[in-house]
């Protein structure tokens, strides 16, 4: 049996989605001893790349700091450690002509995250993550088209996050000091920012 080439893209595309969530409830990879502090986030200075929606002060602040703690504050450890991003500059698309001109929401952000007891930087500079928004069935038209600019807001944040997240456990042998940490959900609430 044959499949015409739109049905497996659409399957393709389906499948692609699934793939790119992760389930917030299971336990989260082992990093060492973190626990995370605080969740900072910085979006004063977030440059408004045209073609886009415009953000009001303070929603990026809101949603990457709740992605920030709903993905980082799963973790059990004793040290606290914080985590600040700055906005550096977001496109949350616009409606467009669907299939032939679709923009994508982008989103830019720098991260540092610091050890508490020390009282250190534990990267020297910044790490700049570039986040795109997720292909789903609801964003191959243009997220623009489909979703509200929350939505898109809450979708780059949670990517940003999934990324941050990613980063912070390359390095956990050197920052956190690997492999304490179980990676159950932690008891006390995270700290507020």
């Amino acid at each position: 049996m044959r499949l015409p080439g739109f049905m497996l893209i659409c399957i393709g595309l389906g499948l692609g989605a699934c793939a790119g969530r992760e389930d917030l409830t299971r336990p989260p990879e082992p990093m060492g001893d973190f626990l995370l502090g605080h969740a900072i986030v910085v979006d004063r200075h977030a440059r408004f790349l045209p073609p886009s929606r415009y953000a009001e002060d303070g929603e990026w602040k809101a949603a990457l700091t709740e992605a920030l703690r709903a993905r980082l504050g799963r973790y059990d450890g004793t040290r606290y450690y914080h985590v600040a991003v700055n906005v550096v500059g977001y496109a949350l698309a616009v409606p467009g002509v669907p299939l032939i001109l679709s923009p994508k929401s982008a989103l830019v952000v720098e991260a540092t995250v610091w050890d508490d007891a020390r009282k250190v930087k534990l990267n020297p500079e910044p790490r700049q993550f570039t986040v795109l928004e997720s292909i789903s069935p609801r964003t191959v038209i243009g997220s623009g088209l489909t979703q509200s600019r929350e939505a898109q807001m809450e979708g780059l944040s949670q990517n940003a996050a999934r990324q941050i997240h990613k980063w912070m456990l390359q390095q956990k042998a050197d920052w956190f000091g690997a492999p304490l940490g179980t990676g159950e959900p932690a008891a006390a609430s995270v700290v507020e920012a």
